[in-house]
């Protein structure tokens, strides 16, 4: 996966487990796609403490997933939902119960998940 998607999904699930300050610098880095230097600017900290803030807050919310796999079981959910769209479509236009089998295989495997 994309690392800024990566990091777009740590922030959404775990964002909240930052501080103020901390969330600010890594939202700004992340989603607004400022620099460090336009960030330590903003904040009036040095373009090194940016770029350390975002790795401490980068490790947290990495080390947050390797606890607790949200992001992990969130992906893995939203493909499976996208392999029944397809599937249904595929339904609508064969009428074959092999695929509403396949079907209540996978959303059995989804409910399992959660």
């Amino acid at each position: 996966m994309e690392e800024k998607l990566t990091q777009a999904y740590l922030f959404d699930f775990y964002g909240e487990m930052l501080n103020e300050h901390q969330r600010r610098i890594y939202e700004d880095f992340v989603f607004n796609d400022l620099s460090l230097g336009e960030i330590a600017g903003e904040e009036g900290i040095t373009r090194q403490g940016v770029a350390d803030m975002v790795k401490r807050c980068d490790k947290k919310l990495r080390d947050y997933e390797n606890k607790l796999h949200l992001v992990e079981k969130f992906i893995s959910i939203k493909n499976d939902v996208e392999r029944i769209k397809g599937l249904a479509s595929e339904f609508k236009k064969s009428n074959n119960v092999t695929i509403m089998n396949e079907i209540e295989l996978i959303s059995n495997q989804i409910i399992e998940e959660l």
